[in-house]
């Protein structure tokens, strides 16, 4: 999977002390975006779903997957967070598709992480206030794959 960068021990991607994974690559391409260095396929390392795994665990970090966007590699990251939750570590992935897309096109990966931030990224509806960029995005919290509730 291609990996623009991992930043450890942040408290900007979700709550607590996070571990967060940026993938390389976006289609979105949201209007003021704050990582527009993500969207180009081609940036960043190469590097195994194991790679991933290994630079991330730690006994002290929850991790966060984001982007570019994670679910146009989600076959590498559902094999990461799958190796994740068997260790029980809390896994929150940000996408600019929709919970309703993903369902039906990879719901394995709902399988192995506890939140998805969902939407694409709007502008004119910024809000710094929740762990998301604007009003649009829910933040989701998953039971076995499945909405427990949404902030």
């Amino acid at each position: 999977m291609k990996v623009l960068k991992i930043i450890k021990g942040t408290c900007a991607d979700g709550p607590g002390l996070r571990n967060s994974v940026y993938v390389a690559g976006c289609i979105h391409k949201c209007p003021g975006c704050h990582n527009p260095g993500s969207w180009d396929f081609n940036a960043g390392t190469q590097m195994s779903p194991l790679e991933v795994f290994q630079e991330v665990y730690d006994d002290y970090a929850d991790v966060t997957f984001s982007g570019g966007d994670p679910m146009l590699q989600w076959t590498e990251v559902h094999e990461v967070c799958r190796m994740l939750k068997e260790r029980g570590k809390n896994i929150w992935l940000y996408t600019g598709y929709e919970y309703e897309d993903i369902v039906t096109r990879a719901p394995e990966i709902l399988q192995v992480i506890d939140v998805l931030v969902d939407g694409r990224y709007e502008a004119d509806r910024r809000d710094l206030t929740r762990f998301c960029g604007s009003t649009n995005q829910r933040i989701i919290h998953l039971k076995n794959g499945k909405i427990d509730y949404i902030e």
